[in-house]
Protein backbone atom coordinates (compact mmCIF):
# COMPACT_ATOMS: atom_id res chain seq x y z
CA UNK A 1 0.00 0.00 0.00
CA UNK A 2 1.23 3.70 -1.01
CA UNK A 3 1.08 5.42 2.45
CA UNK A 4 0.25 8.96 1.48
CA UNK A 5 -2.22 12.13 2.89
CA UNK A 6 -4.75 10.76 1.00
CA UNK A 7 -5.93 8.02 2.95
CA UNK A 8 -8.00 9.48 6.04
CA UNK A 9 -5.74 8.12 8.93
CA UNK A 10 -9.45 6.54 10.23
CA UNK A 11 -9.65 4.45 6.78
CA UNK A 12 -9.34 0.52 7.39
CA UNK A 13 -7.43 -0.31 4.28
CA UNK A 14 -5.31 -3.34 4.28
CA UNK A 15 -1.75 -4.30 3.11
CA UNK A 16 -2.10 -5.99 -0.04
CA UNK A 17 -4.71 -2.88 -1.37
CA UNK A 18 -2.82 -0.77 -3.44
CA UNK A 19 -3.69 2.94 -3.61
CA UNK A 20 -2.53 5.03 -5.83
CA UNK A 21 -1.22 8.52 -5.00
CA UNK A 22 -3.97 10.38 -6.95
CA UNK A 23 -6.85 8.22 -4.92
CA UNK A 24 -8.77 9.72 -2.09
CA UNK A 25 -10.18 7.83 0.37
CA UNK A 26 -12.28 9.38 3.14
CA UNK A 27 -12.62 8.81 6.89
CA UNK A 28 -14.03 5.58 8.13
CA UNK A 29 -13.62 3.77 4.92
CA UNK A 30 -13.36 -0.23 5.05
CA UNK A 31 -11.86 -1.84 1.77
CA UNK A 32 -11.56 -5.73 1.38
CA UNK A 33 -8.60 -8.09 0.70
CA UNK A 34 -7.44 -7.48 -2.98
CA UNK A 35 -9.43 -4.45 -4.14
CA UNK A 36 -8.19 -2.73 -6.80
CA UNK A 37 -8.69 1.46 -6.99
CA UNK A 38 -7.87 2.91 -10.40
CA UNK A 39 -6.21 6.16 -10.42
CA UNK A 40 -7.89 10.01 -9.89
CA UNK A 41 -10.80 7.49 -7.60
CA UNK A 42 -12.32 8.90 -5.14
CA UNK A 43 -14.21 7.23 -2.03
CA UNK A 44 -16.18 9.56 0.24
CA UNK A 45 -16.89 8.82 4.01
CA UNK A 46 -18.14 6.00 5.26
CA UNK A 47 -17.55 3.50 2.09
CA UNK A 48 -17.24 -0.12 2.41
CA UNK A 49 -15.70 -2.21 -0.08
CA UNK A 50 -15.69 -6.04 -0.21
CA UNK A 51 -13.49 -8.33 -1.04
CA UNK A 52 -12.03 -8.34 -4.76
CA UNK A 53 -14.21 -5.14 -5.68
CA UNK A 54 -12.86 -3.31 -8.74
CA UNK A 55 -12.91 0.62 -9.66
CA UNK A 56 -12.33 2.03 -12.58
CA UNK A 57 -10.12 5.25 -13.07
CA UNK A 58 -11.75 8.68 -12.63
CA UNK A 59 -14.51 6.83 -10.47
CA UNK A 60 -16.30 9.31 -7.74
CA UNK A 61 -18.13 7.23 -4.69
CA UNK A 62 -20.28 9.32 -2.50
CA UNK A 63 -20.84 8.82 1.20
CA UNK A 64 -21.66 5.46 2.90
CA UNK A 65 -21.63 3.71 -0.67
CA UNK A 66 -21.33 0.14 -0.51
CA UNK A 67 -19.93 -2.00 -2.65
CA UNK A 68 -20.40 -5.75 -2.77
CA UNK A 69 -17.98 -9.11 -3.34
CA UNK A 70 -16.43 -9.26 -6.83
CA UNK A 71 -18.29 -6.41 -8.34
CA UNK A 72 -16.57 -4.06 -11.27
CA UNK A 73 -16.78 -0.32 -11.67
CA UNK A 74 -16.03 1.41 -14.98
CA UNK A 75 -14.20 4.33 -15.66
CA UNK A 76 -15.62 7.65 -14.68
CA UNK A 77 -18.89 6.13 -12.18
CA UNK A 78 -20.86 8.25 -9.81
CA UNK A 79 -22.91 7.08 -7.47
CA UNK A 80 -24.37 9.04 -4.79
CA UNK A 81 -24.38 8.95 -1.04
CA UNK A 82 -25.98 5.56 0.66
CA UNK A 83 -26.30 3.40 -2.23
CA UNK A 84 -25.41 -0.32 -2.32
CA UNK A 85 -24.14 -2.28 -4.98
CA UNK A 86 -24.77 -5.80 -4.30
CA UNK A 87 -22.36 -8.82 -5.05
CA UNK A 88 -20.69 -9.47 -8.56
CA UNK A 89 -22.24 -6.22 -10.19
CA UNK A 90 -20.83 -5.20 -13.63
CA UNK A 91 -21.00 -2.05 -14.32
CA UNK A 92 -19.82 -0.60 -18.01
CA UNK A 93 -18.08 3.15 -18.15
CA UNK A 94 -19.41 6.80 -17.83
CA UNK A 95 -22.08 5.70 -15.53
CA UNK A 96 -24.50 7.76 -12.91
CA UNK A 97 -26.27 6.30 -9.99
CA UNK A 98 -28.55 8.60 -7.79
CA UNK A 99 -28.17 8.32 -3.85
CA UNK A 100 -30.19 5.78 -1.81
CA UNK A 101 -30.31 3.61 -4.60
CA UNK A 102 -29.97 -0.34 -4.93
CA UNK A 103 -28.31 -2.42 -7.36
CA UNK A 104 -28.31 -6.09 -7.99
CA UNK A 105 -30.60 -7.11 -5.19
CA UNK A 106 -31.57 -10.94 -4.98
CA UNK A 107 -35.30 -11.42 -5.45
CA UNK A 108 -37.01 -12.48 -2.29
CA UNK A 109 -40.52 -13.49 -3.13
CA UNK A 110 -43.97 -14.00 -1.27
CA UNK A 111 -44.82 -17.76 -0.34
CA UNK A 112 -48.20 -16.92 -2.35
CA UNK A 113 -46.30 -15.62 -5.18
CA UNK A 114 -46.40 -17.15 -8.56
CA UNK A 115 -42.47 -16.28 -8.99
CA UNK A 116 -39.97 -18.17 -7.47
CA UNK A 117 -36.73 -17.35 -6.14
CA UNK A 118 -33.51 -18.64 -7.78
CA UNK A 119 -30.45 -18.32 -6.04
CA UNK A 120 -28.34 -19.20 -9.21
CA UNK A 121 -29.08 -15.92 -11.04
CA UNK A 122 -26.94 -14.15 -12.86
CA UNK A 123 -24.94 -10.54 -11.67
CA UNK A 124 -26.94 -7.75 -12.82
CA UNK A 125 -24.96 -6.10 -15.82
CA UNK A 126 -25.33 -2.53 -17.33
CA UNK A 127 -23.72 -0.99 -20.21
CA UNK A 128 -21.55 2.30 -20.81
CA UNK A 129 -23.26 5.66 -20.31
CA UNK A 130 -25.70 4.46 -18.08
CA UNK A 131 -28.53 6.58 -15.60
CA UNK A 132 -29.86 5.23 -12.49
CA UNK A 133 -31.84 7.73 -10.76
CA UNK A 134 -32.24 8.05 -6.84
CA UNK A 135 -33.99 5.22 -4.87
CA UNK A 136 -34.45 3.11 -8.13
CA UNK A 137 -34.48 -0.74 -6.85
CA UNK A 138 -32.82 -2.77 -9.71
CA UNK A 139 -32.64 -6.67 -9.13
CA UNK A 140 -29.97 -9.26 -10.34
CA UNK A 141 -30.05 -11.54 -12.93
CA UNK A 142 -31.50 -8.32 -15.84
CA UNK A 143 -29.22 -6.67 -18.14
CA UNK A 144 -29.31 -3.42 -19.49
CA UNK A 145 -27.28 -2.22 -22.81
CA UNK A 146 -25.71 0.96 -23.28
CA UNK A 147 -26.80 4.53 -22.70
CA UNK A 148 -30.32 2.74 -20.25
CA UNK A 149 -31.70 5.56 -18.71
CA UNK A 150 -33.45 4.64 -15.01
CA UNK A 151 -35.54 7.36 -13.35
CA UNK A 152 -35.96 8.18 -9.66
CA UNK A 153 -37.89 5.39 -7.55
CA UNK A 154 -38.78 2.99 -10.92
CA UNK A 155 -38.41 -0.85 -10.02
CA UNK A 156 -37.06 -3.55 -12.56
CA UNK A 157 -36.92 -7.20 -11.41
CA UNK A 158 -35.20 -10.23 -12.30
CA UNK A 159 -34.37 -11.83 -15.86
CA UNK A 160 -35.52 -8.46 -17.94
CA UNK A 161 -33.49 -7.57 -20.75
CA UNK A 162 -33.25 -3.69 -21.68
CA UNK A 163 -32.30 -2.55 -25.10
CA UNK A 164 -29.85 0.45 -25.80
CA UNK A 165 -31.03 3.69 -25.30
CA UNK A 166 -34.28 2.68 -23.40
CA UNK A 167 -35.79 4.75 -20.93
CA UNK A 168 -37.45 3.60 -17.72
CA UNK A 169 -39.24 6.77 -16.26
CA UNK A 170 -39.67 7.72 -12.79
CA UNK A 171 -41.86 5.41 -10.68
CA UNK A 172 -41.99 2.51 -13.16
CA UNK A 173 -42.31 -0.96 -12.84
CA UNK A 174 -41.16 -3.01 -14.31
CA UNK A 175 -41.61 -7.42 -13.27
CA UNK A 176 -39.90 -10.47 -13.80
CA UNK A 177 -38.81 -11.87 -17.32
CA UNK A 178 -39.94 -8.98 -19.07
CA UNK A 179 -37.57 -7.59 -22.53
CA UNK A 180 -37.64 -4.17 -24.00
CA UNK A 181 -36.46 -3.64 -27.20
CA UNK A 182 -34.06 -0.45 -27.94
CA UNK A 183 -34.89 3.34 -27.71
CA UNK A 184 -38.32 2.53 -26.37
CA UNK A 185 -39.90 4.67 -23.82
CA UNK A 186 -41.63 4.54 -20.55
CA UNK A 187 -42.83 7.19 -18.70
CA UNK A 188 -43.51 8.36 -15.24
CA UNK A 189 -45.94 5.58 -13.47
CA UNK A 190 -46.23 3.10 -16.23
CA UNK A 191 -46.67 -0.61 -15.05
CA UNK A 192 -44.54 -3.33 -17.06
CA UNK A 193 -46.02 -6.84 -16.05
CA UNK A 194 -44.46 -9.80 -15.97
CA UNK A 195 -44.12 -12.09 -19.03
CA UNK A 196 -44.08 -9.83 -21.52
CA UNK A 197 -42.26 -8.21 -24.92
CA UNK A 198 -41.88 -4.58 -25.99
CA UNK A 199 -39.87 -4.19 -29.33
CA UNK A 200 -38.11 -1.60 -30.34
CA UNK A 201 -38.88 2.34 -30.32
CA UNK A 202 -42.23 1.65 -28.94
CA UNK A 203 -43.52 4.78 -26.84
CA UNK A 204 -45.40 3.89 -23.42
CA UNK A 205 -47.22 7.10 -21.85
CA UNK A 206 -47.60 7.93 -18.17
CA UNK A 207 -49.74 5.44 -16.35
CA UNK A 208 -50.23 2.69 -19.04
CA UNK A 209 -51.09 -0.18 -17.06
CA UNK A 210 -50.40 -3.86 -18.45
CA UNK A 211 -51.81 -7.23 -17.08
CA UNK A 212 -51.00 -10.83 -17.51
CA UNK A 213 -53.42 -12.77 -15.31
CA UNK A 214 -57.18 -13.49 -16.82
CA UNK A 215 -57.91 -15.42 -13.79
CA UNK A 216 -56.27 -13.00 -11.09
CA UNK A 217 -54.88 -15.06 -8.55
CA UNK A 218 -57.73 -18.01 -8.87
CA UNK A 219 -57.56 -21.72 -9.86
CA UNK A 220 -54.36 -23.42 -10.61
CA UNK A 221 -55.13 -23.32 -14.24
CA UNK A 222 -53.41 -19.59 -14.07
CA UNK A 223 -49.94 -20.79 -13.73
CA UNK A 224 -49.99 -22.01 -17.33
CA UNK A 225 -51.92 -19.44 -18.72
CA UNK A 226 -49.90 -16.22 -17.51
CA UNK A 227 -48.60 -14.17 -20.17
CA UNK A 228 -48.12 -10.37 -20.43
CA UNK A 229 -48.82 -8.39 -23.51
CA UNK A 230 -46.61 -8.15 -26.96
CA UNK A 231 -46.13 -4.71 -28.27
CA UNK A 232 -44.52 -4.80 -31.27
CA UNK A 233 -41.87 -2.55 -33.29
CA UNK A 234 -43.39 1.35 -32.93
CA UNK A 235 -46.01 0.96 -31.38
CA UNK A 236 -47.28 3.96 -29.58
CA UNK A 237 -49.33 3.43 -26.22
CA UNK A 238 -51.45 6.52 -24.63
CA UNK A 239 -51.82 7.93 -21.03
CA UNK A 240 -53.78 5.76 -18.73
CA UNK A 241 -54.34 2.99 -21.35
CA UNK A 242 -55.01 -0.85 -20.01
CA UNK A 243 -53.78 -4.06 -22.21
CA UNK A 244 -55.10 -7.30 -21.17
CA UNK A 245 -53.06 -9.97 -20.43
CA UNK A 246 -51.62 -12.05 -23.96
CA UNK A 247 -52.77 -9.08 -26.20
CA UNK A 248 -50.91 -8.37 -29.39
CA UNK A 249 -49.90 -4.81 -29.98
CA UNK A 250 -48.93 -4.86 -33.83
CA UNK A 251 -46.21 -2.26 -35.09
CA UNK A 252 -47.03 1.48 -35.60
CA UNK A 253 -50.63 1.10 -33.65
CA UNK A 254 -51.68 3.86 -32.04
CA UNK A 255 -53.82 3.28 -28.58
CA UNK A 256 -55.37 6.07 -27.48
CA UNK A 257 -54.97 7.62 -24.18
CA UNK A 258 -57.48 5.62 -21.62
CA UNK A 259 -58.27 2.75 -23.69
CA UNK A 260 -58.83 -0.81 -23.45
CA UNK A 261 -57.23 -3.06 -25.30
CA UNK A 262 -58.80 -6.58 -25.16
CA UNK A 263 -57.67 -8.12 -28.22
CA UNK A 264 -55.13 -8.25 -30.93
CA UNK A 265 -54.35 -5.29 -32.95
CA UNK A 266 -54.28 -4.71 -36.72
CA UNK A 267 -50.76 -2.82 -37.91
CA UNK A 268 -50.83 0.83 -38.24
CA UNK A 269 -54.24 1.61 -37.20
CA UNK A 270 -55.54 3.55 -34.52
CA UNK A 271 -57.89 2.64 -31.66
CA UNK A 272 -59.13 3.45 -28.92
CA UNK A 273 -62.55 3.51 -26.53
CA UNK A 274 -63.27 1.33 -23.85
CA UNK A 275 -63.01 -1.67 -25.00
CA UNK A 276 -61.36 -0.17 -27.87
CA UNK A 277 -61.91 0.01 -31.43
CA UNK A 278 -60.51 0.55 -34.64
CA UNK A 279 -61.35 4.19 -35.57
CA UNK A 280 -58.73 4.77 -38.78
CA UNK A 281 -55.34 4.40 -39.74
CA UNK A 282 -52.04 6.45 -38.71
CA UNK A 283 -51.39 9.23 -40.81
CA UNK A 284 -48.14 8.24 -42.97
CA UNK A 285 -46.17 11.18 -42.21
CA UNK A 286 -46.12 9.80 -38.68
CA UNK A 287 -44.81 6.35 -39.79
CA UNK A 288 -41.04 4.63 -39.07
CA UNK A 289 -39.44 5.09 -41.99
CA UNK A 290 -39.66 1.07 -42.64
CA UNK A 291 -43.34 0.88 -42.43
CA UNK A 292 -44.04 3.63 -44.88
CA UNK A 293 -45.44 2.08 -48.23
CA UNK A 294 -43.12 2.14 -51.49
Amino acid sequence: MTQNQMISSSANVPSNVNVPSSTIVGPFCVLGENVVLGENVVLGVGCVLGVGVKVGAGSELGNYVSIGTGSELGLRTRIGDHTTIYPQVQLGDDGFIGSNSSLGRLPKAAATSTVKAHADLPPLRMGNGFTVGCSAVLYAGTSYADEAFVGDGAVVRERCSIGQNVVIGSGVGVENDTKIGAFTKIQTGSYITAYMEIEERVFIAPMVTTTNDNFMGRTEKRFQAIKGPTIQRGARIGGGAILLPGVKVAPETFVAAGALVTKDTVARRIVKGFPAKEVGDVAEEELLPCYLKP
